[in-house]
This record gives C-alpha cells, sequence and structure tokens, in this order.
C-alpha cells in the first residue's frame, strides 16, 4: 500500500457537492468509476464509495493505454497460460484494489457503511447462481472493503441471498425499477437473518440496491418511439426519478436494510431530487464536475414528490412505466426479459468482450 493510497483527502466544502455531502451524511455520495485521479477528486467532492466493471475497466485502460499496455504484457508473463479473458479480468480486479485502497480509511470511519469499491461478478455468469455467488464471495476476498454486484434478475437475487448469508455484501446491478429493487431487498434480508440465526455478525455489513434511473427513461423513450406515443415533453426524464423516490418510501417503511442507489446519469433529477434521502447517489465524475461548475443549489428533496400529472401520463400512456413503478408491477421471473435489463446485459456482454479483444491485441499485435 503505498503513501498515496493513505493519506486523507478533505472535503472541499466550497463545492456544492462538498456542502451536501456534510449537510446531508445520511446522502452518500459515490463516484462511477475506479479510475484513481478521479476519485482523488471525487472524495474531495465528499464521495465515500466508487464502481468497477469492465466497461469502467475498459475506459480506464483506453485512457492511459501507455501504462496498461505494459502492465498487461508484463501479467501475461507472469501468467504464461492465461487466456484473454483471465488477463482482462487481473486488470479489473487490479484497478478495483486500488481504489479500495483509496476508500479504506472512509470505510473503518464509516464502520462498513461506506467507503465501499464495488466489483461487479462476469457479465458471462448471468445464467448460473453457483457461479455468480462463488465469484462473489472470491471478489470479497481481495480487499476489506469491496463490495459486489451481482445482477437484479431471479437467478443474480438467489445468489444474493446465498452470499449474504456467506458475509459478503451485494451491489445490485441491472436494475431499474421498484419491483427489481424490492425483490433485492428482501433477498438480502433473508440473507441477513440467516447469518443472526447463525450467530454470525451483520452489523458491518453495507448492502445496497441500485435503480438505474437513466437506463429506464432511456428504455421508455425507445418504447414510446417504438409504439408511436406522443408524451408531455420533458416526461421521460421523470420516469426514473419518480421510480427512485417511490422505491425509497418503500424500503424505508419496511424497515429493510438495503439502501438504494441512483446510478445511470442522463440529466442532474437523478441527484438533485434524491438529495436528504438515507441512500447513495453514484454520478459519473463528468456529472460531478457539472454539478460543482453550475453552483447548482442543493437542497433536500427527497420527499417532494414527482408531479402527480406526470406519474398519471406515463403509466396511462406506456405500460412499461408501470412495470417498473408499481411494487408489484412485475414478477421476479420477468425481471431477466424486461428491456432495459437485456439492453444493459448486452453492453455489459460486449464490454467484456471488447476488454479480451484489447488484450489480445496487445498480446497477438495484428501484423498488417
Amino acid at each position: 500500500m503505498t503513501q498515496l493510497d493513505t493519506d486523507p483527502i478533505a472535503i472541499d466544502t466550497s463545492t456544492p457537492l462538498g456542502r451536501m455531502t456534510t449537510a446531508f451524511p445520511r446522502t452518500a455520495l459515490w463516484n462511477d468509476s475506479a479510475d484513481p485521479g478521479e476519485l482523488r477528486q471525487s472524495i474531495a467532492f465528499g464521495a465515500v464509495g466508487a464502481t468497477c466493471n469492465p466497461v469502467i475497466a475498459l475506459a480506464a485502460i483506453k485512457a492511459d493505454l501507455p501504462r496498461w499496455t505494459a502492465r498487461i504484457a508484463q501479467l501475461a508473463d507472469e501468467r504464461p497460460t492465461a487466456g484473454e479473458s483471465e488477463i482482462g479480468w487481473a486488470v479489473v480486479e487490479e484497478l478495483s484494489v486500488h481504489a479500495a485502497r483509496l476508500l479504506e480509511p472512509i470505510f473503518h470511519e464509516h464502520a462498513g457503511r461506506n467507503g465501499r469499491l464495488s466489483i461487479q461478478t462476469d457479465p458471462r455468469l448471468h445464467r448460473d447462481s453457483a457461479a455468480l455467488a462463488d465469484q462473489a464471495e472470491y471478489f470479497s476476498t481481495l480487499a476489506p472493503n469491496v463490495i459486489v454486484k451481482l445482477p437484479a434478475t431471479k437467478t443474480g437475487i438467489e445468489a444474493m441471498e446465498e452470499v449474504t448469508f456467506r458475509g459478503v455484501s451485494i451491489n445490485a446491478t441491472i436494475s431499474f425499477t421498484v419491483p427489481q429493487v424490492l425483490r433485492v431487498a428482501e433477498a438480502v434480508e433473508r440473507g441477513l437473518e440467516r447469518r443472526e440465526a447463525a450467530g454470525l455478525p451483520t452489523d458491518s455489513m453495507g448492502p445496497v440496491a441500485t435503480l438505474m434511473g437513466g437506463r429506464l427513461d432511456d428504455w421508455l423513450k425507445v418504447v414510446a418511439a417504438r409504439t408511436n406515443t406522443l408524451v408531455t415533453p420533458g416526461a421521460l426524464d421523470w420516469a426514473g426519478v419518480a421510480a427512485m423516490k417511490r422505491a425509497h418510501q418503500i424500503l424505508k417503511e419496511r424497515g429493510l436494510r438495503t439502501r438504494l442507489l441512483s446510478a445511470a446519469f442522463r440529466n442532474h433529477l437523478q441527484l438533485t431530487e434524491l438529495v436528504g434521502g438515507d441512500l447513495v447517489i453514484s454520478p459519473p465524475f463528468s456529472w460531478q464536475k457539472q454539478i460543482n461548475d453550475n453552483a447548482l443549489d442543493l437542497p433536500s428533496r427527497i420527499d417532494v414528490p414527482v408531479d402527480p400529472d406526470i406519474v398519471a401520463e406515463l403509466e396511462a400512456k406506456l405500460p412499461e412505466f408501470r412495470r417498473a413503478y408499481e411494487p408489484d408491477g412485475m414478477a421476479i421471473e420477468e425481471f431477466a426479459d424486461f428491456g432495459a435489463t437485456r439492453r444493459t446485459l448486452r453492453q455489459f456482454l460486449d464490454a467484456d468482450a471488447q476488454l479480451s479483444s484489447l488484450v489480445r491485441d496487445i498480446l497477438v499485435p495484428n501484423p498488417g
């Protein structure tokens, strides 16, 4: 561990995000990237968590290609029988461990609730609950403050209950709807209760359930275009926000110990409308900079409802919104076939393939 990793980083309270994170300590800011430079600056804005996955790893490698080209070649020498995918995932692990070290002082300060680095399970395992659980347990050994992302499908949720029982803190991903968040939180609760019944500790665990609000908006815009449905301009930008507010309210009412996490930013409403809640907001670093550079006002708005007319219009015109917004809008068996799920899983699978392809180009250069 280097000195860079352990030096404390002071929060810059001159920024809107810095003021928000000090004024509303239950509203946690996480950085939607494990890039070390971005993460250090985000911590200065008040961030207490971060994430890594194949998409993020691919972007980080491309952003510093000379360094990672040399490191990938070195990894290939160290692992002479390893294939491209194994080496690519070794890079994901290295990025994750480095980011986890930056966050470790926060992890200890927050007793495990924050200071977490999310690492995502291999999307190619999405059909195998046992394999997801075993990989999640392995990833949890990489650093004390790792939290592991699993897909919010029936298969992934089965794995979530099991790994929670094993003591792994989870972060649900590929998740866009209120029903998904609730089924995740219920599975985690069952895992926590099993641990407690076995006399095992749960007080330092920090499970979260992501709701990718911007990706829900994206999917509903696709559906509206396909069905030639006109919606009041701007209404579709509120769909993900409405779902997040409802999920947060229900988690709170039911006393479930999983926090909501807002991700997949498409507009600043996906931060400003959630301030003051007991949840995690995880914008990309570029959004954090925009919010600070534009001196955005960040008062508490978590309890301010989305305009009921907007919600009513979306429910009336778009059955897919109703499926996403109502707590019983979808059965767990339907999660894997929801349009946003398929689109996002395909993107993660494609990023994994691109990561392997990038490693292949380094190990076996095209002779031209």
